[in-house]
């Protein structure tokens, strides 16, 4: 929940009290957190609160320190105090971050290997739907009561978590924690390399940044093409949102049935199949112009896929870390997957677009493109999906029978 607080409740708030878009651009730099929170993953690992045990006890510091910073924004006003609204939107940011590193450990550690699938697809959804509460419901508590009091009953959601953290039991059966903090931060390399061996592990790196690379790329500028095609914003924000939100949670939860009655690997293959496929989809919409109906079955296939294949990597991801490591490692392999979403937008508009004189820095690096359009461009990250396949071979193949804890 809170990073939907960051990204859909605060900027909301911000452009109701008249800031600027330029402005409010610049709280994405409260998101940093998510994306370097393996440094400090090895700290979570090592040391154990004087509380409710290593994962526990971290959880419920982090939970309450985001309580009392969302709380605290309450203090301030917009319009004088935006300087320090984003420094409390990255303390926000890092405490959120840190709560990922320890719930992702935890799954890990509770879970045996033939449930991850199942296990990781209910969390992914869990936090797609938790997006609702400062997404959708801060929102229409806003319109009807001030910010301040609506940032309250958002910021109280969070004693849901400090209750189950508390009712919840720590997971210590097998594991043993690094014993010092150079352990903690060298551990993970070595263990991950020592037992898949170098070149299998820098297969598995690949597979991670490869696997949904063609789908990050074809959903990196997805609104925009839907306002080309033709669609209006209430179409765009009704029919395609919705309709795509429900498509990623049902896909999620199949996913995790699939990968419980068939394991991961041969549920990736199906999976990367589906991602593949569906990518296609958007070609055909383009082409179509704008029809309610093909974009309807177009971003129910397409993010029915998002949620298989990404409920399918997150276990492959689980599955490959060692429970004496695990917040360090899932901090890391998931900063890998994050790695496309990065880059993607940018490269996504020079495909599409090219590249002409008045590009400015793009122009002066690439020289003059020209743009493939967007139904030749869906069908390159159609093939983009290639590599991701190729490299289940060496990673997941179809027919090895893996030994899998009960």
């Amino acid at each position: 929940m809170p990073l939907y607080f960051l990204s859909q409740m605060i900027p909301a708030w911000l452009r109701t009290s008249q800031i600027d878009l330029k402005t409010i651009g610049f709280l994405g730099l409260v998101m940093l957190p998510y994306s370097f929170k393996y440094l400090w993953a090895p700290f979570l690992d090592r040391y154990v609160p004087p509380f409710l045990g290593r994962r526990r006890g971290w959880m419920m510091i982090s939970q309450i320190l985001m309580f009392i910073s969302m709380i605290f924004l309450i203090m301030f006003d917009p319009q004088r105090h935006i300087k320090y609204i984003i420094y409390i939107g990255l303390i926000i940011g890092f405490f959120s971050a840190t709560q990922d590193i320890v719930l992702d450990a935890y799954r890990r550690e509770l879970l045996p290997d033939r449930e991850l699938g199942l296990g990781n697809s209910f969390y992914a959804n869990a936090y797609r739907i938790s997006g609702f509460v400062p997404g959708s419901l801060g929102l229409i508590l806003a319109d009807h009561l001030s910010w301040s009091t609506s940032f309250i009953i958002i910021s109280l959601f969070m004693f849901i978590s400090i209750i189950h953290t508390v009712l919840i039991k720590e997971i210590d059966q097998g594991i043993t924690p690094p014993e010092t903090l150079k352990e903690a931060v060298i551990g993970p390399f070595r263990d991950f390399f020592v037992k898949d061996g170098t070149k299998t592990g820098v297969f598995i790196l690949l597979f991670i940044f490869f696997y949904k690379f063609g789908d990050v790329m074809a959903t990196a500028l997805i609104t925009p093409f839907y306002i080309d095609v033709g669609f209006s914003m209430t179409v765009i924000g009704t029919v395609a949102k919705i309709v795509g939100l429900w498509a990623m949670i049902i896909g999620g939860f199949s996913g995790g049935v699939i990968m419980y009655r068939l394991g991961i690997n041969k549920s990736l293959w199906i999976f990367g199949i589906v991602q593949m496929i569906t990518i296609l989809g958007f070609a055909v919409l383009n082409e179509a112009g704008p029809v309610l109906w093909i974009l309807g079955v177009v971003v129910g296939l397409e993010y029915l896929g998002v949620g298989l294949g990404s409920a399918g990597l997150v276990a492959f991801i689980a599955q490959k870390t060692n429970k004496n490591f695990t917040g360090t490692q899932l901090a890391l392999l998931s900063s890998i997957f994050a790695i496309p979403k990065v880059f993607s937008g940018v490269l996504a508009g020079i495909l599409i677009e090219g590249i002409t004189k008045d590009d400015g820095i793009f122009y002066s690096i690439l020289g003059q493109l020209d743009g493939i359009g967007y139904t030749n461009f869906f069908v390159v990250c159609a093939f983009l999906a290639l590599p991701g396949m190729a490299l289940l071979c060496k990673v997941a193949p179809w027919q090895e029978q893996i030994q899998e804890e009960i």
